[in-house]
């Protein structure tokens, strides 16, 4: 299906293949205090290195006090007169917003402006449609792009008002008016769609996915989630334990797709590491949603390896942050390893103090320089020890695939040999041992 010759997806309504490049003003709004003002800065910070992955330059960054919000221009006249006056001082060619602008906000602010406005949804959209890869994610970007955009239809209708032009007649400029609403309502019904027939694709790569997980879980191989927020050093990580050879980049959202590879713990016990997309704050809920089936990666796991990058000064928040994402796809209730990465880089030794007491369940490395790997592989062991139970058996070495695969999937305490059955001491999952329950001695 093919969508209206002038819609503009996001991800490409920037256009990175003009020689001028995109210049930005970045706007971070907050209500007039000490501690809004610091976190406004340090969320301005992160919009910053959004744009530069996005490919846009940032020229001057804002943080803009107020006392209330604008329904009209989401900032009251006299700061918008500021931001203006800024805009052409330093003469950019986009303005950025940290907060999700409504579309008539959006439209307003472009007039007053006299310059393309976008949001930070629409920053995230943009690099998530740069950087994904495998159909999936595509087809996930695509859908949230979409619904985003269709509010905002009015705004891609610009060729209307050029050719009606400044010496059009009263009547010349009712009739491409109303030719514009005309074409507007044709495409959101494309828009629509085209929207059914992305739900139609996603679903059926879903099912794809659940059968995967089915034939994962029927192996009965532990599941851990790598998960946090964006650039903590998940891939990093993936890397270092397993030569997974995920592509690893110092930008946010460096990778969105899901990798899943197979590791060998200390106890040679197998568990299999999966590779989740990053977090991050203010994620747009069309991507939350658009990602669900991703995300429920996180939710099916075993347990969870929650990366937290300990040098960055914004660490407590974005820890919860990924909670915040967690308790949304409700999985918050999954046994969590928080892993405090980066410490070679920590500059505050205040912050690991206070995250292991604020997390039970801790371990400081440094994924990067492959240091703390022993004390992060022997918490997950213990780890997975409580999810199982030690039990004996007793099978008959005619029946020797079911000790491979008792073997294979638990943590062999002791094995010995009695006539000609193998007995074995061995830590298994609930439902393995109630799958080989006719083999289980009684204590």
């Amino acid at each position: 299906m093919n969508l209206p010759p002038d819609f503009i997806p996001f991800g490409q309504s920037l256009d990175h293949s003009t020689q001028d490049p995109w210049r930005a003003l970045i706007v971070s709004v907050y209500k007039n205090s000490p501690v809004e003002r610091a976190l406004s800065e340090e969320h301005l910070q992160e919009l910053a290195l959004l744009a530069d992955t996005y490919g846009v330059q940032v020229i001057h960054k804002v943080v803009c006090p107020i006392r209330r919000y604008d329904a009209a221009t989401y900032v009251t006249e006299g700061k918008l007169q500021e931001l203006v006056d800024a805009s052409k001082l330093h003469n950019v060619n986009l303005v950025i917003f940290d907060d999700e602008i409504a579309p008539s906000q959006q439209r307003n602010l472009e007039k007053a402006f006299q310059l393309p406005v976008i949001d930070r949804t629409e920053v995230i959209l943009g690099v998530f449609a740069q950087r994904a890869q495998t159909k999936e994610a595509r087809l996930q970007v695509e859908l949230a792009q979409i619904k985003y955009q269709a509010p905002r239809l009015k705004r891609l209708w610009t060729h209307l008002s050029r050719q009606a032009g400044t010496g059009s007649s009263g009547s010349g400029g009712a009739y491409l008016k109303g030719e514009g609403e005309k074409q507007i309502e044709i495409d959101r019904r494309i828009l629509k769609k085209k929207i059914d027939l992305l739900h139609k694709e996603i679903e059926e790569v879903k099912l794809h996915r659940e059968t995967q997980r089915s034939s994962r879980q029927r192996s009965e191989i532990p599941v851990f989630s790598i998960i946090g927020y964006t650039n903590a050093g998940k891939s990093t990580l993936l890397n270092a334990l397993t030569d997974a050879g995920v592509f690893v980049e110092d930008k946010l959202f460096a990778t969105l797709d899901t990798t899943t590879r197979k590791f060998m713990l200390p106890n040679n016990h197998e568990v299999l590491l999966i590779d989740t997309v990053g977090f991050i704050r203010k994620l747009p809920h069309l991507l939350v949603a658009a990602f669900k089936s991703t995300l429920e990666e996180a939710v099916q796991a075993d347990i969870l390896l929650h990366l937290v990058d300990v040098s960055h000064p914004m660490a407590e928040e974005q820890a919860e942050t990924t909670f915040e994402v967690l308790k949304s796809l409700k999985a918050e209730s999954t046994p969590i390893i928080t892993v405090l990465n980066k410490i070679d880089l920590c500059e505050n030794p205040a912050i690991l103090a206070k995250m292991k007491v604020k997390y039970s369940k801790t371990v400081e490395i440094s994924a990067l320089n492959r240091t703390g790997f022993d004390d992060l592989l022997a918490i997950m062991v213990e780890e997975l020890s409580k999810q199982r139970k030690t039990v004996r058996m007793r099978i008959s070495q005619a029946d020797y695939a079911i000790v491979s695969e008792v073997m294979r999937a638990g943590n062999v305490l002791h094995q010995d040999y009695e006539d000609n059955d193998v007995l074995l001491q061995v830590e298994l999952s609930a439902p393995l041992v109630q799958k080989y329950k006719a083999y289980v001695l009684e204590s």
